[in-house]
């Protein structure tokens, strides 16, 4: 079963200054990898968040992006202006082989395509290659090695032909009604007025293909007060309650997303 979540552009809301949103965003990170979330997917609940989510976006591409790729890929900005303070992910893509004569055959880097001198390379970090694909100055690809070293011949694949996570994509959508409407696969909606999670419901999605959603609110606004009355008109979708006899008044967003991939992980065997 793979996983993707949906939260929305006022997820910074109950955040009032930067250094706790840029904490916010890496532990939401932290968690989608240590899950392999496929893709995260900001909506648009409020004009009001704007600003938030260019912010969210920055930062947690910043945080997927390999250490080593980083000062090609994003400059000197406010929004990671405390892009310090943020844990590393620590998988696959993130490897720290620094040794050229390590590389092996079949072994996968990233590299950021760049030009010089009215030629095109890659830089991978722990060497610089040229390049003779399609992508554009700046892109961000992959590179599959098929010899060792000092004969580094390599192809460059695509993202989804990798067997091991690579972590998460991030994309932005602006209506959240129109989006689960044209989502292909099981939709699970997180509310604490929804049904309780149960054991015979999850191990339903293990027997699917399809990839899952779960959408998430805020601390401050559920996706009940969101959608209305429309929650309950939503294809493939249940509306479940993983928080049962909750003792605080609010489940914050980084709690209730660890929290449900939790108990989800369990049933993905």
């Amino acid at each position: 079963m793979k996983f993707s979540i949906a939260i929305p552009n006022s997820s910074l809301a109950d955040e009032k200054t930067q250094v706790n949103k840029t904490k916010k965003i890496s532990q939401i990170a932290r968690t989608c990898a240590i899950f392999q979330i496929r893709t995260i997917f900001i909506y648009d609940e409020s004009d009001l968040f704007k600003t938030d989510s260019q912010f969210m976006i920055t930062v947690f591409k910043y945080i997927d992006t390999p250490q080593f790729l980083r000062r090609r890929l994003f400059s000197q900005i406010n929004e990671l202006r405390y892009a310090g303070i943020t844990a590393p992910l620590k998988i696959p893509s993130h490897n720290t082989v620094n040794k050229i004569r390590k590389i092996k055959p079949r072994d996968i880097k990233d590299g950021v395509v760049f030009n010089y001198r009215r030629k095109t390379f890659i830089d991978i970090g722990i060497c610089i290659l040229r390049y003779f694909g399609k992508k554009s100055i700046g892109s961000r690809t992959q590179i599959q090695f098929r010899n060792n070293y000092p004969n580094l011949e390599y192809k460059e694949i695509d993202r989804n032909e990798i067997d091991e996570y690579w972590g998460y994509d991030i994309k932005t959508k602006k209506n959240l009604w129109n989006f689960l409407h044209s989502w292909k696969g099981n939709i699970i909606l997180t509310s604490k007025k929804g049904s309780v999670a149960s054991i015979k419901q999850l191990q339903k999605y293990n027997e699917r293909d399809n990839e899952l959603l779960i959408v998430f609110g805020t601390t401050n606004k559920g996706l009940h007060e969101i959608l209305g009355n429309r929650i309950h008109r939503i294809p493939h979708s249940k509306i479940l309650n993983f928080f049962p006899k909750q003792k605080t008044e609010t489940v914050r967003l980084e709690e209730a997303i660890g929290g449900v991939l939790s108990i989800l992980n369990i049933f993905n065997q």
